[in-house]
């Protein structure tokens, strides 16, 4: 929805912003219908900015002539739309001089300049162009962003549709630059809350690093001016892994990494820079890595085979699903790629390039995998010619004159088609019409063709709506992490009768590129929040009605009368500017202003709180986010009647658990030694070293303040041939690192690795990670089996970590984070107790209301930590229970594991419980531990040392 503007700006020009996708030249070839049936509008002109766009037209108004003829009564639009030629000017003089409806097709670059021929005088002595101007076209902007250049004066293009002296402007786009009396919206959002356009699913495939190389990433350049980057990192008991740092210039790359060798004398040389890139020295060599990359040189063929492997195997997935949901949908997979040569190379024996090869090597392996050939067997008439290869795949290319297949010479993705050559473009031309000529056969399963290569030059002539998957075979694919690009495949897709399917299940864009997750996230993101105009500042009608809404404002009242009023009431306050509907201030301000409104009036504080959570949600930076509008709840110490009573109980408690204790182990080392060679031998038996890459994928969806993201990634593993194992470690090193990471005896590690029958692994850091993890897992299996606490006379944990007072905000206690004790029972120290989950509430809740309890507290996390071999462990609760009415007390310290049996307890929960009961034996005996998965068997507890204590 749209706020209601009172004037008109910038003179008869109008907007409608359209998402890619949705049917953006259906809709204005439909209004022009609508216009002359209703008030006789007779003149059109289409502008369009590229070549690509004109013939996408042309293809629509074939396909569509029919449809046409049954809404405007048998009216043939294709005998009314011609398409402008410069050598056929007769064309144009119809148009300005026939007296019923005319459409003309121009391209900018036919009129724009005073030497185009359309300006100049005929052998008439017409100037068409003057003509033009008397018979006031109505003018259709496709794609309007693209014609206005970069700087603040409009361009010649707009100068010059200007001096035609249209009725009026229509501006038809996804991705306006400037809105002009804007008066329809279908947004990147809504098309995908609607199904109105297929949804997006990532896979990003990139090498798995062996842990022995210097690796280094450059992530991304970061606000304050620091470069993000990624290397290995160890520290002691834990395998090596990958971390990000921000670093200046200066940092040691071996000392980030813990003191990895592969890193020795790597030095941050110079500041980072966003264009120049990191500086990275390494004795006499020097490294420079640009934003997104990485020193990891990963043979680009193997990439190649998994993203086409990928893509084959989800094409067959998909055309399966939809088959077997009674669709009869035909699936195609596109695959842009870098040059022509790599698919079709005229110096190899057989015409194919490198891509060819590969697609065929893997279609015809994945044909005969009964993970995907079950479409072939069940639909076995519908892919009659499923075997045969060449018939299956087929390339589009930009051709020249001859019609031979040729790469375009200054084709660059940054760069826009009107930048290029004009021979570049009446080459990519070319390529295009074979392409559209083909398009309507490509939906009907009696043509086999479904996989695609096509030139990237290509990628706005490629418009099939039946695309579901979309592979860039092309070193930095993220390059293809562009709206515009993507959304050539997002179209909904249609059937062989015609018809558009709506089912959400199927429709998904697949995008298999060669990119780590985070980064391909990181540009796709920014490059759909950027197109789509996304402003965290920016109070649009979605936040005010969407708050509205939320706040309890009846459906009734929600119209455009109180969408204004509300906006009224922030730009009075301040809030907002009325130029552009940004913040101005902090949202939480809205708090202290006074609605005038009588309406607003009546949910006021629902509002504000909404309005400023809708804000947060948007990640406007305009705001306190930590406490929103609320002050922090004061937590302070109840005021007790019986002071000393309590103070007795509270001095009694902390004696019992603020003592501190050291573990010891007794482990016999030679079964030690024989269970380690044992269970490593087992583990190591049948293991192979194989090339490994990554597999990252997740879908992309829009939140509620309309911020379009990639869920975080799901991460799987393919593997391509054995690798050789090269020598490289010698055993002292080997010993020396285990012992590093383990803190075994060099003996005891000489011996483990005597025994193994397949050392030869541990030259892989990876393996010998494996082997190190396994030792500490059977070194700390020991040491809780034969572990034994001692107190440390003297040492103490401070009463003040133990018993901390706790900081409490307002949503704890709205969300039940929080527990309100009962100054009634003066039962704990504190007003509010934290809690962390909905049984903690509750548990709370249960020993305040428990007559028989005298005193209770959650403890603070860290403030009383017990070391085990597992790391330290701190336990949730103490609590003092009475026995009878005299002075006999019992005394508990509980862990809480809410909704947890005890075989669902992990290994580690258990083995730290255990070593929990064993130190608190120690400080006080009179002292019970346990866990509890709830009240009741709190209850059982208790009951349990009654009866042990009393005998009854």
């Amino acid at each position: 929805m749209l706020f209601p503007s009172s004037t008109l700006d910038s003179g008869y020009n109008f907007t409608i912003e359209m998402e890619t996708g949705t049917g953006k030249t259906y809709v204005y070839l439909r209004t022009i219908l609508e216009l002359y049936e209703a008030y006789n509008f007779m003149k059109f002109i289409i502008v369009v900015p590229t070549i690509a766009i004109r013939k996408g037209i042309e293809k629509s108004i074939e396909m569509l002539r029919d449809h046409f003829k049954t809404l405007y009564n048998g009216l043939d639009i294709s005998k009314y739309a011609f398409v402008y030629d410069s050598n056929n000017m007769g064309k144009l003089d119809d148009f300005v001089e026939a007296r019923d409806l005319r459409i003309a097709i121009m391209n900018i670059q036919a009129f724009n300049k005073d030497t185009n021929k359309i300006r100049k005088e005929d052998e008439r002595g017409k100037i068409l162009w003057e003509m033009l101007k008397y018979v006031n076209p109505i003018v259709i902007i496709d794609e309007p962003q693209r014609l206005e250049g970069s700087g603040r004066r409009k361009s010649a293009s707009l100068q010059a549709i200007e001096e035609l002296n249209p009725l009026f402007i229509l501006r038809y786009s996804a991705t306006h630059k400037k809105l002009y009396n804007q008066v329809y919206k279908l947004d990147s959002y809504e098309a995908y809350n609607q199904d109105l356009v297929k949804k997006i699913e990532v896979k990003t495939v990139y090498g798995s690093i062996s842990k022995e190389y210097n690796y280094v990433r450059y992530v991304e350049f970061t606000k304050d001016l620091k470069a993000k980057i990624e290397i290995f990192y160890s520290e002691p008991g834990e395998s090596i892994r990958l971390k990000t740092f921000n670093v200046l210039k200066g940092a040691s790359l071996y000392e980030l990494s813990g003191g990895l060798p592969q890193y020795r004398n790597m030095i941050v040389l110079e500041d980072p820079h966003k264009i120049n890139g990191l500086k990275i020295g390494s004795g006499d060599n020097v490294l420079v890595l640009k934003e997104g990359e990485n020193n990891y040189d990963v043979d680009e063929l193997d990439l190649i085979r998994i993203q086409i492997r990928l893509t084959i195997q989800a094409h067959f997935q998909k055309q399966l699903k939809i088959l077997e949901k009674g669709y009869k949908i035909k699936v195609l997979s596109l695959f842009f790629i870098d040059a022509v040569k790599n698919f079709r190379d005229s110096e190899s024996p057989d015409g194919r390039g490198i891509y060819a090869k590969i697609f065929d090597e893997e279609y015809e392996r994945i044909i005969h995998d009964p993970r995907f050939n079950e479409v072939f067997k069940k639909y076995s008439e519908l892919f009659p010619e499923y075997k045969n290869v060449q018939k299956v795949r087929e390339g589009y290319f930009a051709r020249d004159k001859k019609n031979n297949e040729i790469e375009i010479e200054d084709f660059d993705w940054s760069k826009d088609e009107l930048q290029m050559k004009a021979k570049s473009q009446e080459d990519i031309e070319r390529g295009i019409q074979l392409i559209l000529e083909k398009k309507d056969e490509l939906i009907s399963f009696e043509e086999p063709l479904a996989f695609i290569f096509s030139h990237s030059a290509l990628r706005e002539g490629w418009d099939n709506p039946n695309v579901f998957q979309l592979c860039t075979l092309k070193k930095g694919s993220s390059e293809i992490a562009k709206k515009q690009e993507i959304g050539r495949g997002l179209r909904l897709p249609v059937d062989i009768y015609g018809n558009r399917c709506f089912d959400s299940d199927i429709n998904v864009l697949t995008v298999v590129a060669n990119d780590y997750y985070d980064h391909f996230a990181e540009m796709l993101q920014k490059d759909f929040n950027d197109e789509a105009g996304f402003d965290k500042e920016e109070v649009t009608y979605d936040v005010i009605y969407m708050t509205l809404e939320e706040a309890g404002v009846p459906k009734d009242m929600l119209v455009a009368e109180t969408i204004e009023a509300f906006k009224t009431e922030l730009v009075k306050a301040g809030i907002i500017d009325t130029k552009n509907n940004e913040l101005t201030k902090d949202a939480a301000e809205i708090l202290y202003y006074e609605f005038e409104n009588p309406v607003l009036k009546t949910y006021e504080k629902s509002i504000k709180e909404k309005f400023v959570e809708k804000m947060q949600e948007k990640g406007s930076k305009r705001i306190e986010i930590k406490n929103g509008d609320e002050e922090p709840v004061p937590n302070g110490y109840h005021s007790f009647v019986t002071e000393r009573e309590f103070q007795k109980l509270w001095n009694e408690l902390r004696e019992r658990i603020v003592k501190r204790t050291v573990y010891k182990v007794k482990i016999d080392s030679e079964q030690f030694i024989s269970e380690c060679i044992s269970e490593i031998n087992d583990n190591l038996k049948f293991k192979t070293i194989r090339r490994e890459f990554m597999v990252a994928e997740g879908r992309a969806e829009y939140g509620n303040s309309r911020m379009f993201k990639l869920a975080d990634a799901a991460e799987t593993s393919i593997s391509l041939k054995d690798e050789g194992i090269e020598v490289t470690k010698t055993d002292f090193e080997i010993v020396n690192y285990l012992m590093h990471h383990t803190m075994l005896p060099r003996k005891a590690i000489f011996k483990i690795i005597a025994g193994l029958e397949n050392k030869r692994l541990l030259q892989k850091q990876a393996v010998l990670d494996e082997v190190m993890k396994l030792i500490l897992d059977k070194l700390t299996e020991y040491e809780v089996k034969n572990i034994d606490y001692e107190v440390i006379d003297g040492y103490v944990f401070q009463e003040n970590t133990i018993f901390a007072v706790e900081e409490i905000e307002r949503y704890m206690l709205d969300n039940k984070r929080a527990y309100k004790t009962n100054e009634d029972y003066k039962k704990t120290l504190y007003k509010y107790i934290k809690v962390d989950s909905d049984g903690e509430y509750e548990f709370a809740r249960s020993l305040d209301a428990d007559p028989d309890v005298l005193l209770f507290t959650k403890l603070k996390k860290g403030g009383l930590t017990i070391d085990t071999p597992y790391g330290n462990y701190s336990p949730d609760w103490a609590v003092i229970y009475r026995i009878d009415v005299s002075s006999a007390k019992l005394y508990f310290i509980v862990e809480t594991k809410c909704d947890k049996e005890k075989k669902d307890l992990t290994r580690v929960e258990d083995a730290k419980i255990k070593c929990a009961k064993k130190h608190f034996a120690k400080v006080a005996d009179d002292v019970t531990f346990d866990w509890v998965d709830g009240y009741r068997r709190f209850k059982e507890i208790v009951n349990r040392e009654l009866t042990r204590r009393t005998g009854t």
